[in-house]
C-alpha cells in the first residue's frame, strides 16, 4: 500500500476512534488514585506497573546520589503508616484515609507530645477550611501532617502520640518511556509527571490520558511519525530522563507536549512552548481550538510561564525545545489545586475523555499536515469533466467546493494543509475528503516528508 493510502487510512482511522466512542477513563482513575505516589518509592513502581500493562513500557532506575545537570538523585521515601492519637487512643489523623495527611517525604516519627509541639508540624488552609492540603519536603529533612483548617481548630490541650513508619534510605529514581515506531524517526512527543500523592486532575489524569492515548495511537493502521512517552516524576525525574535521553530529543523530536490537568471539564487551555513559534505550537492550537469550538467550550492559548510544570526542562536554554502543554483548567489556577478538593469528584469521564480527543486531534493534524502539489498549476483546471463539479453553478457554491478550489489554489509548494485549513476556519480533518478526491483525479500529489524541530531551525536561519 502506498504512503498516501496509509496518510487517508489513517485520517479516516482516528475519526473512526472519536466517531464511535473513546474509551472509558475513570475505572482506572479510581483504581490508581489511593496510591501513595512520591519522587520515589513503592507507590511511582506500583503506578509504572499499571502503565506497563496497558501498554510497552521501558522502565529505568537512577540510583541516589547520581548527578543529574545540576541535581541528585535524592533518597528514596517510603511509608507503611501514620497518624496522630489523642490521650483517648482515637486516630484523629490517619494516613490510612487519605495519603494528603502526611507531608511527602515526612522523617520517621515516634513521640509524644503537647499540641503547642505538634502546631508547627501541621499544615492547613485557613482560606479552605474543608480542604486537606498537599505538602512536601522533598530536600530538606522534617516532617509532618496536613488537616483541615477546621480539624486543626477543634484541636485540644493534650498529650498526642505522633507517628510515622516511614524510611529514607539509599534507593532508585523510577522512570519509563513507551515509543511507537513510525516511517520517519521524526517524533511526536508527550511527557506526564508521576509523583503526586491522590490528586485526581493535578497529576493523575495526565498518567491515565497518556497510557490511553498511546495504546489508541498503537493501533492506528499507520504512522508517519514515531511517538514517543515519558512517564516520570516531575522535575528532577524529568532531569534524569534528560540527562540520559536529550541528544535523542534533540535529534528527532518534531514536537513535544506535557499532558497535565486534563481530567475536569474547565476550559481547554494551551500553553505555548518558549519558541512559541514552531510547527508544534501552531498545530497545536489549530487542533485545540476547533475541539474546543465543537464541544462549545471557550480555548485559552497563554504564552510560555517558566513557573510552569516540565515544560521548563525541555523548554530550558540548552534544549530549546518545541514542548507546550495541553490542559483544561491550569494548574494553581483552580480553586481544587494542591488539596484533598482535587479528588474523584472534580474529574469526570466527560472532561477526560473531551482531554483524550484533543490530544487525538492534536495526533491527527500532525499525521495530516504536509504540503499539497498541483500536478498542473497553470490556471484552474476544469473539474466538471472530472465529476468534481455540480452541474449548475450558482453564486452560493457548496461548501466542498470551496474547500476543493482553496487546496488547489493554495497547492503551490509554499502552504502546508493547516494553513489551508486556518483560511478557510474549518479543522484540517475536515478537508481531507476534498483533497482525497483531488489526489484520485491526478490533480494534486502530496509532499508528505516530515522534518524535525532542528531541521525546522536550520530553514529559519
Amino acid at each position: 500500500m502506498s504512503s498516501t493510502e496509509n496518510y487517508f487510512r489513517t485520517a479516516s482511522a482516528i475519526d473512526a476512534l472519536i466517531a464511535d466512542g473513546l474509551p472509558r477513563l475513570m475505572p482506572m482513575m479510581e483504581e490508581l488514585f489511593p496510591l501513595c505516589r512520591s519522587l520515589t518509592g513503592t507507590g511511582v513502581r506500583a503506578t509504572l506497573d499499571a502503565v506497563g500493562a496497558m501498554i510497552p513500557l521501558a522502565r529505568e532506575q537512577m540510583p541516589t546520589g547520581t548527578i543529574c545537570f545540576d541535581w541528585e538523585v535524592p533518597r528514596e521515601w517510603n511509608i507503611r503508616d501514620a497518624y496522630v492519637k489523642n490521650s483517648k487512643g482515637e486516630r484523629i489523623l490517619d494516613f490510612n484515609e487519605t495519603n494528603l495527611h502526611v507531608v511527602s517525604y515526612s522523617l520517621p516519627v515516634d513521640a509524644t507530645m503537647s499540641l503547642a509541639e505538634l502546631q508547627p508540624h501541621l499544615h492547613s488552609l485557613p482560606d479552605q477550611p474543608d480542604a486537606i492540603p498537599y505538602r512536601a519536603s522533598y530536600y530538606n529533612e522534617a516532617w509532618g501532617f496536613c488537616l483541615t483548617h477546621k480539624q486543626r481548630e477543634s484541636l485540644t490541650e493534650d498529650r498526642y502520640e505522633v507517628k510515622i513508619d516511614s524510611t529514607l534510605e539509599p534507593g532508585v529514581l523510577d522512570f519509563g518511556q513507551s515509543t511507537i515506531k513510525g516511517d520517519s524517526s521524526a517524533e511526536i512527543f508527550f511527557s506526564t509527571y508521576i509523583c503526586h500523592p491522590s490528586l485526581a486532575n493535578d497529576q493523575l489524569s495526565g498518567i491515565i490520558l497518556l497510557a490511553h492515548m498511546m495504546k489508541l495511537v498503537a493501533g492506528l493502521p499507520s504512522h508517519r511519525y514515531s511517538y514517543r512517552a515519558v512517564f516520570a516524576p516531575e522535575t528532577i525525574g524529568v532531569i534524569a530522563f534528560l540527562s540520559r535521553h536529550a541528544g535523542q530529543l534533540t535529534e528527532h523530536m518534531k514536537a513535544g507536549h506535557v499532558v497535565t490537568c486534563v481530567g475536569d471539564d474547565g476550559p481547554f487551555t494551551y500553553v505555548r512552548s518558549k519558541r512559541a513559534d514552531t510547527a508544534a505550537d501552531r498545530i497545536a492550537e489549530h487542533a485545540v481550538r476547533h475541539v474546543a469550538s465543537t464541544r462549545k467550550r471557550v480555548c485559552n492559548i497563554l504564552e510560555f510561564d517558566p513557573v510552569g510544570s516540565d515544560e521548563r526542562q525541555y523548554c530550558s536554554p540548552g534544549l530549546n525545545l518545541p514542548v507546550g502543554s495541553l490542559m483544561r483548567s491550569r494548574y494553581s489556577e483552580f480553586a481544587e489545586y494542591h488539596t484533598s478538593l482535587d479528588n474523584l469528584d472534580f474529574v469526570s469521564e466527560v472532561g477526560m475523555q473531551g482531554s483524550l480527543e484533543g490530544y487525538l486531534r492534536i495526533v491527527q493534524s500532525h499525521e495530516l499536515n504536509c504540503k499539497p502539489l498541483r500536478t498542473n498549476p497553470f490556471c484552474e483546471p476544469q473539474l466538471g469533466k472530472r465529476g468534481l463539479y455540480s452541474q449548475y453553478v450558482s453564486v452560493n457554491i457548496e461548501d466542498f467546493h470551496i474547500k476543493l478550489l482553496n487546496i488547489l489554489s493554495f497547492a503551490d509548494g509554499d502552504h502546508d494543509l493547516i494553513e489551508i485549513a486556518d483560511r478557510l476556519k474549518v479543522p484540517v480533518w475536515t478537508i481531507i475528503e476534498p483533497l482525497r478526491r483531488l489526489v484520485e483525479a491526478d490533480l494534486i500529489t502530496l509532499d508528505l516528508d516530515v522534518g524535525t524541530h532542528r531541521e525546522e531551525l536550520a530553514e529559519i536561519a
